[in-house]
């Protein structure tokens, strides 16, 4: 019967199904899936080395630094010891964790209500409203440094943790809105309406259903606020000097009129990102499980 069927599909014009054998099916699904292992892990360590060798460098003494670029060489906590010396790294790293944490606090007090009623009762401004906000992250900063400096100087905030914690909270809270509205977004509606029925208040609404469910995607976006808010520098160069500097602007003092102290600035740099770069690695999975929240139905 087979040969028959063969022969009518020839005689038909049309040439017989050949099937395609399993193992090469796998083979390629392996060999792909080996290729992108390779990429990413190739990628990870073109993104990595720059801190790598930052952290290196800060273990060399400012001979080596310039002139020895190479792996192998005596280590040394010369730099670390002249960095602590020369400024208190541990008053540098309070100010970023306290204007980190306080801008990021404030933006989801704000942010959160804002994004309920732009998710929940929308009105034909929404959309408009929304775009707004994020195109004043497309201003540049050093357009509004002025008026912004000139304000700060006259109301006592300038070189402050509260004045700090403001401008933080504004420019981070465009985006800290945006997240918490597409995360609301994809709350079901029928939940929030079971609350009415039962007679929950909006307050209530808000406190015991849509911030347990949203939970995830609250974290991330605080998580990432946080970030954000550690690694600016524009701001607080400009708006601080000694009291209230971070941890970006102790990186910056290292850069003096006779040069850059690559050893030394290597040190301070290491210092600076190491508190922020271990809280990211400890809160990874929150962040990727927020930033993914929703996105499977």
């Amino acid at each position: 019967m087979t040969t028959a069927k063969t022969k009518t599909l020839a005689a038909d014009g049309q040439a017989p199904a050949v099937p395609i054998p399993r193992t090469s099916t796998l083979s390629s699904a392996r060999t792909r899936r080996l290729g992108l292992t390779v990429l990413g892990w190739a990628i990870a360590c073109l993104i990595f080395f720059p801190i790598f060798w930052m952290v290196l460098t800060g273990f060399k003494t400012e001979s080596a630094a310039i002139a020895d670029p190479s792996l192998i060489f005596s280590p040394t906590l010369e730099s670390y010891a002249e960095v602590q010396l020369r400024a208190d790294y541990f008053k540098f790293a309070l100010n970023s964790v306290v204007v980190a944490f306080g801008s990021t606090l404030a933006a989801l007090l704000i942010a959160i209500p804002s994004a309920y009623s732009m998710a929940f009762l929308p009105t034909k401004r929404t959309k408009g409203t929304l775009l707004w906000m994020l195109s004043t992250k497309m201003l540049p900063p050093v357009g509004v440094l002025v008026p912004i400096y000139l304000l700060f100087r006259d109301v006592g905030l300038l070189d402050t943790r509260t004045g700090l914690t403001i401008v933080y909270t504004l420019m981070n809270l465009p985006i800290v809105v945006w997240m918490l509205y597409t995360f609301f977004k994809d709350l079901p509606k029928d939940i929030l309406e079971a609350g009415r029925m039962d007679g929950a208040s909006t307050l209530q609404e808000v406190v015991f259903l849509l911030l347990p469910l949203t939970l995830p995607g609250i974290a991330s976006t605080g998580l990432l606020s946080v970030i954000l808010s550690w690694n600016e520098a524009f701001w607080s160069l400009n708006l601080t000097s000694s009291n209230a500097a971070p941890l970006t602007a102790y990186i910056a003092s290292f850069s003096s009129p006779e040069g850059l102290f690559w050893a030394k600035l290597s040190a301070a740099s290491t210092m600076a990102i190491a508190p922020i770069l271990v809280f990211g690695w400890l809160t990874q999975k929150q962040m990727v499980r927020g930033l993914t929240f929703g996105a499977v139905k």
